[in-house]
């Protein structure tokens, strides 16, 4: 049916490209007209954050949505008067704005007490909004904090902090357009001609822009984390340039043989775009089993990066094959010099005398393959994980400038305060009471500042305000947390029938890192065994997808552990913009899972379908490894340099969580093309022989027949096709069947 479909595209190819364009287009205005905004939720369900949020939303609700701070800062102190005029009247104007429920000004009675520092020369007014941050447009943090910003000069710094004033910064890094542009001189060497190096870079970009754009409507249906897009880009550039650079490899190659650009073509799909639809499904396989997290945010995140996928994957197969036709030998032309010669000639080629390298010491290959992967994963061990503070924003940022003033002036807890929700008791018994507990909490170590206690309206409930000593990414912070939850308040409301859960930035870090990692193994567990039984099918082995799941754990161990290398404080940190030790949200490595295990069966996929099919030509196994790793080294290495600097791209990005994805995939990937599957794959598969291919008798028959590895479509094969079709138009018949 694939051959078909792509035979009818080569055909009608006209007709294909001009359905691709309208796609494109028509995607584009639907994005217009029905795109939604972006939403993040990282509550974790269940937890003590998550009721405290709950009890603010029902007993407070003018204080249940999400906070930002004005930070005002002079040399010639907040009380000088013309200082405090401009402030106030900023405080005052802020008060009337979409979205603000309540200002509390450092000059008012209440903010006197706390909000001026001791020097005099910084002061804040807490911002409460009727909204949670994930429930603010990008547009919306823009209207609130770009006016704020604006009142400030030389003589009074107003910056403003928070997770909503995040939302209004937007980095300014090209990171796709750099990817692509390194892509496109990559694959220029690769092919040495203008015309190849177009092919794939096409299907990439009309793959991706028909996902970005259909992408947004799906904002509409489920929430989607504002980086979701990014992380679709880095997948979606990625693995359309790396799935049509194999189908172009194996037309070129045919054409290379002797064959028309018709059946060089229908070749193409039937072996490289077979692999290619099933290592789509692996990618598409291991982010779906992102749901079984059962995070708020993993299914826009899945469904975002899922449907990238199966557009390119449509595109390989469809748009591709149309334009192959258009180009026919003409795709060598525009040729550059010194590259890209003798595409067939592999038994020449530095990759033929690795593998005669490798086939002769495996032993070596393997235990120098395994040893480096574990010396790579061993930083891991030593990872910490939470979420990134305003830290470590770029110092442009007003996050970071709110966040060092407020540190300077009152602590670097105070831009992330814990929140303490009271109840148990009413009226004036609970305010005495809750202010009790809070005296004695202000005696914890650990704790720079607890608020007086406020009451709600009802007289059912009270806050508390606690500080940290420490910055909401520290360490101490979150052992904080379970020093509250665990001793502090339990003695301090023993007695009292007093029910206090603590809420805040550091306690849902600290709820939902513990969520996720608590359904860590059901996720692993459940993608490596789906792929394992896939492998099983197409392969007909229980070695290979049982090698291939090992040595893919492996491989993301190892980019994990160049990570947690990276963000430790070392000198590769702080080349990399990040100069300190940061934790690492606990969602990272199971996207990176999701995302690195797809794609690495990518590489997996396309290595073992050519091995598989020399094996089944000569019935060798020793020639199939060896011929079949010459004969793919070159592609898998350049589909590897494309993915790498495409990843590596997204490195000088703002955003820390955007440079941790690119570090960690690039690495990945990397280790993943180099050391796994040039030395490892192998290796290995040398040493277990004809062993590599064995099945039960009885599992083989229970087993239906997938073959990914495919065959060459012969000119007669091509004949008898077109009798077919001119046979079902001379006689009305609907299918090839029918015939």
């Amino acid at each position: 049916m694939l051959v078909r479909l792509a035979d009818w595209c080569f055909r009608k190819r006209r007709l294909v490209v001009l359905l691709w364009i309208v796609a494109l287009i028509g995607s584009v205005a639907l994005s217009s007209a029905f795109g939604g905004e972006f939403r993040q939720d990282y509550m974790q369900r269940g937890s003590e954050s998550k009721a405290a949020l709950d009890t603010l939303k029902e007993k407070f609700p003018q204080k249940s949505g999400d906070r930002v701070q004005i930070v005002v800062h002079s040399d010639a102190g907040v009380a000088s008067p013309d200082v405090r005029a401009r402030a106030e009247k900023i405080f005052a104007d802020v008060a009337t704005a979409d979205h603000v429920v309540g200002v509390t000004s450092p000059f008012s009675e209440q903010g006197a007490r706390r909000q001026i520092s001791q020097d005099g020369k910084t002061a804040y007014a807490d911002v409460d909004l009727d909204k949670r941050d994930n429930e603010f447009t990008a547009k919306e943090a823009k209207a609130l904090v770009r006016p704020v910003l604006a009142a400030g000069d030389k003589t009074m710094q107003v910056e403003v902090g928070g997770a909503v004033a995040g939302l209004s910064q937007a980095p300014k890094f090209g990171s796709e357009a750099v990817g692509l542009i390194a892509a496109a001189i990559i694959l220029l060497v690769a092919f040495g001609s203008v015309v190849a190096m177009g092919l794939p870079l096409m299907v990439a970009l009309f793959g991706l822009g028909i996902a970005v754009s259909l992408g947004t409507i799906l904002n509409r249906l489920v929430p989607v984390p504002s980086w979701a897009p990014t992380i679709a880009s880095m997948i979606g550039i990625g693995v359309g340039i790396d799935y049509a650079l194999f189908i172009v490899t194996r037309f070129r190659s045919s054409l290379a043989e002797g064959q028309e650009p018709r059946g060089a073509a229908l070749t193409a799909i039937a072996t490289a775009g077979r692999a290619v639809m099933f290592a789509g499904s692996t990618v598409v396989i291991s982010l779906l089993g992102m749901l079984l997290m059962n995070q708020a945010f993993t299914p826009g995140l899945a469904f975002s990066a899922v449907l990238v996928v199966l557009v390119i994957m449509a595109a390989a197969v469809t748009l591709l094959p149309a334009v192959l036709g258009f180009t026919g030998r003409n795709i060598e032309r525009l040729h550059v010099p010194f590259f890209g010669k003798n595409v067939h000639a592999y038994e020449r080629s530095l990759w033929y005398r690795w593998s005669r390298f490798i086939q002769h010491r495996p032993w070596p290959a393997a235990i120098t393959g395994l040893g480096l992967l574990l010396a790579l994963s061993a930083p891991f061990l030593g990872i910490r994980f939470g979420f990134p503070d305003a830290k470590n924003d770029p110092p442009a940022y007003t996050t970071r400038k709110a966040y060092d003033l407020l540190a300077n002036g009152f602590g670097p807890g105070f831009s992330a305060p814990m929140v303490l929700t009271v109840q148990g008791k009413s009226g004036g018994e609970l305010l005495r009471s809750a202010d009790a507990v809070g005296e004695k909490l202000r005696a914890v170590t650990g704790v720079a500042f607890v608020s007086p206690a406020v009451a709600n309206e009802a007289g059912d409930a009270a806050l508390l305000q606690l500080v940290a000593a420490t910055s909401p990414q520290d360490k101490a912070s979150e052992d904080l947390v379970d020093s509250l939850r665990g001793k502090s308040i339990p003695a301090a409301t023993a007695g009292t029938g007093l029910h206090i859960d603590v809420g805040g930035l550091v306690a849902i870090s600290v709820d939902s890192t513990r969520g996720v990692a608590s359904r860590l193994p059901i996720f692993i567990g459940g993608v490596v065994l789906v792929s394992f039984l896939l492998l099983m099918l197409v392969f007909r082995s229980v070695l290979v997808p049982l090698k291939a799941a090992i040595m893919n754990l492996l491989s993301i161990s190892a980019a994990l552990g160049v990570m947690a290398l990276a963000v430790n404080g070392s000198p590769l940190g702080k080349l990399l913009g990040i100069p300190e030790a940061t934790p690492v949200p606990i969602f990272m490595p199971m996207m990176m899972f999701a995302m690195l295990f797809g794609l690495s069966m990518d590489y997996e996929v396309f290595l073992l379908s050519r091995i598989k099919e020399e094996y089944d030509r000569t019935g060798a196994n020793g020639l199939a490894v060896a011929d079949g790793l010459a004969k793919t080294a070159r592609v898998i290495t350049a589909a590897a340099a494309i993915m790498i600097t495409v990843f590596l791209a997204f490195v000088p990005s703002d955003d820390v969580l955007i440079k941790l994805f690119g570090i960690g995939l690039s690495s990945a990937i990397f280790v993943d093309a180099t050391i796994v599957r040039m030395v490892l794959v192998p290796a290995t598969m040398e040493l277990l022989g004809d062993r590599n291919w064995w099945l039960p008798g009885w599992l083989d028959r229970l087993l239906p027949n997938i073959h990914v590895e495919g065959h060459e479509i012969t000119d007669a094969e091509i004949t008898l096709r077109d009798a077919i079709v001119d046979q079902r138009t001379s006689s009305g018949l609907r299918s090839d069947s029918e015939v």
